[in-house]
């Protein structure tokens, strides 16, 4: 993978998200999950109201 230049007079900048407790949380047990049985966590779909949100 090469080195990707930034376009003259424009800025990259990479900003975190900060994370709820509820979210951290829900990660958390996600990787726990994983840890246990080798598995992905089965994860329900959002719908499209709390995507639009």
């Amino acid at each position: 993978m090469g080195h990707i230049k930034e376009p003259e007079g424009i800025d990259f900048i990479v900003d975190p998200t900060p994370l709820t407790k509820e979210y951290r949380k829900h990660i958390s047990d996600i990787i726990a999950y994983y840890k246990a049985t080798g598995r992905k966590m089965p994860l329900q779909k959002k719908s499209k109201k709390k995507l639009a949100a």
